[in-house]
């Protein structure tokens, strides 16, 4: 079964039950112990075994800890920790009140989430979990859905950080990138100058990020979405009361000090934001064997040690305002386990996720897709539109971007070099596109995870709400490559998208009145 069209099976059943039963740990459940049944022959002491090594090797494999992986959760707990203090100390609430009198509406609010978005694009962990934090309090005020919060902080993380060659995504794309020239003997472009290229053939990324701009200006709340929007304005509710299980969120027991002041919550920020774009700065310092660039020291860079150096001093900062604050106060245990209790549900979402993403990889989903494109007998003018098509299909089934940069970049690479050497940029720009619009869609990207988290949304909410805009953006795209096929014109492909991508916003602007 493995790298044929039965490994789409897994993937299928884990998305047809998030739909139906929008119940994701349950789903994901249900897809690993199907993906773990097939891989194993259906031999039940095998398939426990399976299930088991997926979980344990998570963190722990040949006598090795994951350092990445355990990182990365103990992130998760130093930011559930900082925002209980946050509120604990009264920072959060004393900055919405300072904000809402600044920000007065509810475009604003939005507004601000989506250029701090555009501004904070060295990570798209780092983007989604701090704009959270800083941007809920006002967003909170202004009757904002949660689920709405989570689409602006998703589709300005990974379109952003996909564009930037200064960042940690950029990095590691120009890396594979190096590899493909350095295979292929290509004497005429360099890696960084390739990818600086490539960045108006993103037509995705492009569309998605305009598209958060105009959704705010048209106040376009549409598909399930309204629903969230509606309700927030006319009841105060930002998160659906029946799905009231969100990360990030405290259950209660955690009371507002009276006397919080607005740098209780900034100087913690700040100080999160500052240690850990320093760490990343010297982690890839370090690691440079060679002559010390930007692009080096980001590709090169720890972005979970700087996240968790980064959360550690914010949470020992927010710590020492609470111990300095006068007034009725919660107990700091208590604060403390609220904080880790409020991010346990995403921790338990990111680890099924991660299990389920190595077995669909045991079973060859990913192979599949890719065999797919090889044995294609493709016009070499519509390479970069079926190459988007079938990245954006792998990385919805495999929920990962970089995964699929891994494997589609050197293959879109070779296709590009044996049909047509003009066209190695836009098939290469093409992966990036079709493996952000499939992340966008996919429940088990840990993106998609981590923009629920920061938001404090839940995530199948998060997941279906977004899948709209996303659509939006990529049936534009998919025009401005066919358009780009049929002129081999950027500028051509690049302006139908955008032109379609407004005309798409009227339209439905005009239907949902």
């Amino acid at each position: 079964m493995e790298g044929t069209i039965w490994s789409l099976i897994p993937p299928l059943v884990m998305i047809l039950l998030v739909l139906l039963t929008r119940k994701v740990l349950l789903s994901l459940g249900a897809g690993i112990i199907v993906g773990a049944l097939m891989v194993e022959s259906f031999n039940i002491v095998a398939t426990v075994e399976r299930i088991w090594f997926s979980f344990q090797h998570l963190f722990f494999m040949e006598g090795e800890w994951d350092i990445w992986s355990l990182q990365l959760v103990a992130f998760l707990l130093l930011l559930g920790i900082l925002i209980a203090f946050l509120t604990a100390t009264g920072g959060a609430q004393a900055f919405g009140n300072w904000a809402v009198k600044r920000i007065t509406t509810r475009k604003g609010s939005q507004y601000t989430t989506g250029f701090l978005g555009l501004g904070i694009f060295i990570d798209d962990y780092f983007n989604s979990l701090t704009i959270g934090q800083v941007s809920r309090p006002v967003t909170d005020r202004k009757n904002v859905s949660r689920a709405k919060l989570a689409y602006l902080i998703d589709s300005t993380s990974a379109p952003v950080t996909v564009l930037t060659p200064i960042s940690s995504w950029g990095a590691y794309i120009i890396g594979i990138i190096a590899t493909i020239i350095a295979t292929h003997e290509l004497t005429n472009i360099g890696a960084l100058e390739a990818f600086i290229q490539m960045i108006p053939y993103n037509f995705y990324a492009i569309a998605a990020i305009v598209l958060v701009f105009l959704a705010i200006y048209f106040k376009l709340d549409f598909g399930p979405m309204r629903k969230h929007e509606d309700r927030a304005q006319e009841t105060g509710e930002l998160i659906d009361p029946n799905n009231a299980d969100v990360p990030g969120d405290l259950k209660g027991g955690v009371i507002e000090n009276i006397n919080g002041k607005v740098y209780n919550l900034i100087i913690p920020i700040l100080v999160l934001l500052a240690t850990t774009v320093t760490s990343m700065i010297v982690t890839g310092v370090q690691a440079s064997e060679e002559e010390v660039s930007l692009v080096s020291i980001f590709a090169n860079t720890d972005v979970n040690l700087s996240l968790v150096l980064g959360g550690t001093f914010s949470v020992v900062v927010v710590m020492l305002f609470y111990f300095a604050q006068q007034g009725e106060k919660t107990n700091f245990f208590l604060v403390t386990w609220e904080g880790i209790k409020a991010m346990l549900p995403a921790v338990y979402i990111l680890v099924l996720a991660w299990m389920i993403v190595s077995v669909i990889e045991a079973i060859g989903t990913d192979q599949y897709l890719v065999s797919l494109v090889e044995e294609a007998n493709l016009d070499a003018a519509y390479l970069p539109l079926i190459i988007f098509l079938v990245a954006g299909v792998m990385a919805f089934a495999t929920g990962t971007s970089w995964g699929t940069f891994g494997l589609m970049l050197p293959i879109a690479g070779s296709m590009a070099v044996a049909l047509e050497p003009g066209l190695l940029i836009p098939a290469l720009a093409a992966v990036l596109a079709g493996s952000v619009f499939g992340d966008h869609c996919s429940p088990i990207s840990d993106t998609s995870v981590l923009s629920s988290t920061g938001a404090g949304s839940n995530h199948i909410d998060h997941v279906i709400t977004q899948i709209p805009y996303a659509l939006t953006a990529a049936v534009s795209a998919t025009i401005g490559y066919l358009a780009l096929a049929l002129t081999s014109s950027v500028i051509v492909g690049l302006v139908t998208t955008l032109v379609l991508l407004v005309a798409f916003v009227l339209l439905i602007k005009q239907l949902i009145k």
